[in-house]
């Protein structure tokens, strides 16, 4: 594998892409609400994006019948990743949508993901989203130097496990990221501690759990992009881009009290 470490200077340069994707998606998450359209969102996004200075990461991405259209991918229920934004697509109370976002800002690539709750939720969806975005974190705290490529994945599947009857997403996951939006290493969301790549600092990786309420069983639709659960169960995915620094991980996509956070994980 290649991979792509970056210093201390690229680090910060990756910072204010992130920045934008977070702000991005903190005004796109706020946006949510029944009768809106994942489209109306989209267009929210690629606005704020492209008036911040930055471009749009998931436009043009070659896929296996046509580019990824859309700045945004929104994915509701039981889509899990990859869905393109449609004019069509009406959120109404009880659904979730996940929001995944990436950014370009002078070369530089930040990519982030928030599962948003439509109005209110059933209870076993909403603590859904509490597992995987705790799971992200697990994750994110994993992402230190000395440790191990499995490390990161033990972290997000031990804890997803003991919370209870989850299907964990094994063939997407995490990547690393930075001149490109997509780069080695694959990082899975399952693994074994001590296990593969050695971590050292400059490494930035986008860990993204996507955590299934049923089965974890995944289909892909004609439309070559959008991945849905087997078994039509709701599906969450939060997503950072993470820096390994001789300090310890920093998320390049929050906007703030990410350190308290990863500072009061194992």
């Amino acid at each position: 594998m290649r991979i792509q470490v970056k210093t201390p200077e690229q680090i910060e340069l990756m910072r204010v892409a992130g920045r934008l994707v977070g702000e991005t998606l903190e005004l796109v998450a706020a946006a949510v609400k029944p009768g809106v359209t994942t489209k109306d969102l989209d267009r929210l996004a690629e606005d704020n994006i492209r008036g911040g200075g930055g471009i749009p990461s998931f436009i043009g991405v070659p896929g296996p019948i046509t580019p990824f259209p859309a700045t945004l991918c929104t994915s509701v229920n039981e889509e899990i990743v990859h869905c393109i934004p449609s004019d069509e697509k009406v959120l109404k109370e009880g659904d979730i949508v996940s929001i995944d976002c990436g950014a370009i800002v002078d070369g530089w690539h930040g990519d982030a993901a928030v599962t948003v709750p439509v109005g209110e939720v059933a209870p076993d969806v909403a603590e859904l989203l509490t597992v995987t975005e705790e799971s992200l974190w697990r994750g994110m705290a994993a992402c230190r130097a000395g440790g191990n490529l499995g490390d990161i994945g033990h972290a997000v599947a031990s804890y997803v496990r003991a919370q209870g009857r989850y299907g964990i997403v094994e063939g997407y996951g995490g990547h690393g990221i930075g001149t490109e939006m997509h780069m080695e290493p694959f990082i899975p969301n399952v693994g074994r501690r001590g296990s593969g790549l050695k971590l050292i600092p400059g490494m930035v990786f986008a860990i993204e759990p996507m955590i299934n309420l049923g089965a974890p069983g995944t289909h892909e639709l004609e439309d070559g992009w959008t991945v849905v659960t087997v078994d039509a169960s709701p599906s969450a995915h939060f997503e950072h881009t993470v820096a390994i620094t001789p300090e310890g991980p920093q998320v390049l996509t929050a906007l703030e009290g990410w350190q308290e956070r990863i500072a009061q994980l194992p």
